[in-house]
């Protein structure tokens, strides 16, 4: 049935409100998803709600594509939610004692385009976790197309993809193993994340598919890289990347001491945003917790995670579609007691 479909649940406990709402059945709340789609512009949203460090509840609303209803175990695109995932695997490597924060990275990769600048010396992984490298996003935002560094690294903030590419190819050279095997035996089999990969698989139900849409609701081409990106292009499921999130609040992946860098502010982006590793961090909330967070953005793709450490909650969501953000917004407003306030000083940053 399109119910069954659409909610695999237990009831919410804490400040993560339970859905349906009292008085409002699952057929109603399905209608009302909906008209939220439909306002949106979305074709589909997945929603994943942890509570008390556990997977709470689950709800894919919406089509694949059109008149393809989407099921639970959807698979998405994440986008830069990738990111996060190339950090918590780095961390692993760091707890475990097999990496170091701040060995140069030119230990184990220099890139050709940065060979003859010397600050290619100073370059870390913190750098890199923190958006710190001094790399842009991307190269080819670059006039020469090439990549070079516009500040020193560790001077001040700017978000690239590039550095978790840079980064990945160290990582790749340390352990003469490839980023997708890496992350498998450290992360995805350990944690049960079998909707998960980095480069395109023939094992990716296309069935299961979110397939991308545009503000028309035009579909567009499913990115099929054969190549891991530590940056962009993950796919996953609502429940896989929620058991990332369990693990990330439950401290079952780090040492106490990689923890507590983690989730430490060390660069600046706003006036309530700091860079942690790998990790936007939000602190100072009004209820005295602070959270992590992350979102991703590609064509046809919008996607966040919110987690809040001290009381272990949180909320993943992915859509398939350009305008996403505007279905995140409504989650988040309606989903997180705090939402309003967070909103709004992301609004003000």
């Amino acid at each position: 049935m399109k119910l069954l479909r659409c909610v695999m649940a237990f009831l919410m406990l804490g400040s993560l409100r339970v859905f349906p709402q009292e008085g409002m059945s699952f057929r109603d709340y399905e209608a009302r998803m909906s008209h939220w789609l439909t306002f949106a512009g979305v074709p589909a949203v997945g929603i994943g709600l942890i509570d008390s460090g556990k997977v709470r509840q689950i709800m894919v609303y919406g089509d694949l594509r059109e008149n393809d209803p989407a099921p639970w175990n959807a698979i998405f695109q994440v986008a830069s939610l990738t990111k996060p995932v190339t950090a918590m695997l780095t961390l692993k490597l760091v707890s475990t004692g097999k990496w170091d924060m701040d060995e140069p990275l030119s230990h184990y990769w220099v890139d050709p385009d940065v060979l003859n600048d010397p600050r290619h010396l100073l370059l870390t992984s913190r750098h890199v976790l923190t958006h710190q490298t001094g790399f842009d996003n991307w190269r080819w935002n670059n006039k020469s197309g090439k990549l070079v560094f516009n500040f020193d690294p560790g001077t001040k903030f700017k978000y690239s993809g590039e550095g978790f590419e840079y980064l990945k190819h160290a990582l790749e050279n340390k352990f003469s193993m490839p980023l997708e095997k890496l992350a498998d035996s450290l992360l995805f089999r350990p944690l049960g994340m079998t909707d998960t990969w980095y480069t395109w698989s023939d094992d990716i139900d296309l069935a299961r598919y979110a397939v991308p849409h545009d503000t028309s609701g035009k579909e567009l081409e499913i990115p099929k890289n054969y190549e891991a990106s530590a940056a962009d292009f993950l796919k996953t499921s609502i429940a896989d990347y929620c058991r990332l999130g369990v693990a990330v609040m439950n401290g079952t992946l780090l040492t106490e001491e990689v923890f507590r860098d983690m989730v430490t502010p060390q660069a600046r982006v706003g006036k309530y945003e700091s860079f942690g590793l790998g990790w936007d961090i939000m602190n100072d909330l009004s209820n005295g917790e602070y959270i992590l967070f992350h979102t991703g953005s590609d064509p046809g793709t919008r996607t966040a995670v919110i987690l809040f450490p001290v009381s272990r909650r949180g909320i993943v969501i992915f859509t398939n579609g350009d305008y996403g953000n505007r279905m995140i917004e409504l989650i988040v407003l309606e989903y997180i007691d705090l939402g309003n306030e967070i909103l709004k000083k992301l609004d003000s940053n």
